[in-house]
């Protein structure tokens, strides 16, 4: 596995362990252990966002690069009219 792919297990169990926690605290109530307990599931949600965000570029997933599509159609000549020629220069001047 990559190193993105464990930070995404990492907060998948992050997550169903804050969703455990809750329902603990509805069973319990809100004592200072369960308080605690929930205190603790927020300060490990913070370090792994803090980790996730200080992880090496290579382990972050790269986004696809948007695809561009080129027409087969020619281009209309009137875009070229006043645009110089590769050592040539303008089309009515002659060449240096």
């Amino acid at each position: 596995m990559s190193l993105h792919d464990d930070l995404q297990a990492a907060q998948r169990c992050l997550d169903d362990l804050v969703r455990s926690v809750g329902r603990l605290e509805t069973q319990v109530g809100g004592g200072p252990d369960i308080r605690r307990v929930r205190t603790d599931t927020d300060h490990l949600r913070e370090s792994l966002a803090l980790l996730s965000e200080t992880a090496p570029a290579s382990a972050r997933p790269v986004p696809a690069p948007e695809m561009v599509i080129i027409p087969d159609a020619p281009y209309n000549s009137a875009l070229w009219t006043d645009a110089d020629e590769e050592g040539l220069g303008a089309r009515d001047r002659h060449a240096p």
